[in-house]
């Protein structure tokens, strides 16, 4: 689907230059001589390189639309990682690149992932927005410290560091925004 380039926003989709990029930044600028353009930084959704593109408003983008079908981790073997359709219980097996290294992370068996297909290709995969993970390390707190301001390190099951508030201890289940790797809360078993 054909759009105008100005008209491209966060998060959308183009084929550019013969590759699929997503936009990870957009800022609109008016330049004191010559006409407005949109500064696009393109993300390539199969490799992660990064490109600064320029779109004039009379220039037009091709917007690709993804199927969006839901995956259950199963298992990985070396640089394969497996999914299962949640519907069909057809099971693919992609490799780390495929799968990114923001999602390789997060793999844990039965964690529901969403893949992004393109023309029947799988382009790129993604964890659910937050996922509840144990604290295996942490460290103690330093006294004299408010509890406001103050975060403590802490190692998660997944091996992954983050920065934890000082009542977190090892044991304590924890929701982490996988977005952007931040502590959201404490997990409340109900």
């Amino acid at each position: 689907m054909k759009i105008n380039g100005n008209s491209l926003r966060v998060g959308n989709i183009i084929e550019h230059k013969g590759h699929l990029w997503v936009a990870v930044k957009t800022q609109h600028t008016q330049p004191g001589k010559g006409g407005a353009y949109l500064q696009v930084e393109l993300k390539n959704l199969r490799d992660g390189t990064k490109l600064n593109e320029r779109f004039r408003s009379s220039e037009s983008v091709e917007r690709v639309r993804l199927d969006e079908v839901p995956y259950q981790f199963l298992f990985s073997d070396d640089d394969m990682h497996t999914f299962m359709d949640s519907e069909s219980f057809e099971q693919i097996s992609l490799t780390s690149e495929i799968v990114g290294t923001n999602s390789l992370k997060y793999l844990q068996e039965g964690i529901p992932f969403t893949l992004q297909i393109y023309e029947g290709e799988v382009v790129s995969v993604s964890p659910p927005k937050t996922i509840i993970l144990e604290v295996v390390e942490a460290d103690s707190v330093v006294k004299g410290q408010t509890a406001s301001s103050s975060y403590k390190p802490s190692i998660l099951e997944n091996g992954m560091r983050l920065l934890v508030p000082p009542h977190i201890s090892a044991g304590t289940k924890v929701i982490v925004r996988t977005e952007d790797d931040v502590y959201l809360e404490r997990y409340k078993e109900s």
